[in-house]
């Protein structure tokens, strides 16, 4: 579904990414792990055409769509949810899920919405920007399925979120993996990703130490491989 193949990254001169190299198959999902400013967020911008990478490539559903715009990227379906709530704060909650919908399924979504994040029912007409941290999230969540992607590119849902909110959240992310959708998720909560994975990449300033399944990551080789002052690469 999505491959990032050698891919070299970063901001002018600063390389963040050095010869990166992963995978998400098709229905599947893969955790994007390491300590703070490893490359993760970095690595997201990339795959989703936000940056483009110094070298590499970028394959989406067998196409090479490297220096490709987001907006080409979301046509080819992908769905980018960046940190920090990916919404129009000045717009209405409604006007938010109709631009977020897919042409003459505006209604549906709407329906889906409040049917799957009750809290939003009442907020139709509220300027988004006013809404709670967590419901700005909701509202955000409702691309994941309204837009009909191929493949979620998250990048760390659950910041700043209480519990509560964070458990639902979660649940939505793992009904759409039911459906065959593809996710690549970057997330604070490591164990819970870890959970929610099937397979695992963990980054370390800038390059890949570790790709398999999330099981391999769970119990004290998390420990070892996420808080190691120095990890190297496995070969």
């Amino acid at each position: 579904m999505l491959e990032l193949e050698h891919i070299t990254a970063g901001y002018g001169d600063t390389v963040v990414l050095r010869d990166v190299t992963l995978s998400v198959p098709d229905s599947t999902v893969l955790a994007l792990l390491g300590p703070n400013g490893a490359g993760k967020t970095t690595l997201l911008r990339v795959a989703s055409g936000v940056i483009k990478p110094m070298s590499g490539r970028i394959i989406l559903n067998g196409e090479d769509v490297t220096g490709k715009q987001p907006y080409d990227m979301s046509r080819r379906g992908m769905c980018s949810l960046p940190e920090g709530r990916g919404i129009f704060p000045s717009l209405t909650v409604r006007d938010n899920l109709i631009l977020q919908s897919s042409k003459g399924k505006e209604s549906a979504t709407i329906e889906k919405a409040v049917t799957s994040f009750p809290a939003l029912a009442t907020r139709l007409k509220q300027i988004a920007g006013s809404l709670s941290g967590g419901e700005q999230q909701m509202l955000s969540l409702v691309r994941t399925f309204a837009s009909e992607p191929k493949i979620v590119v998250v990048d760390e849902v659950s910041l700043g979120l209480a519990p509560i909110i964070v458990d639902r959240i979660f649940e939505t992310l793992a009904e759409i993996a039911t459906t065959g959708v593809s996710v690549l998720l970057v997330e604070q909560y490591v164990t819970r990703a870890l959970a929610l994975a099937d397979s695992a990449c963990l980054l370390n300033r800038g390059e890949v130490v570790f790709t398999g399944s999330a099981d391999e990551l769970k119990g004290d080789e998390i420990f070892k491989r996420y808080f190691g002052i120095e990890i190297s690469p496995i070969q």
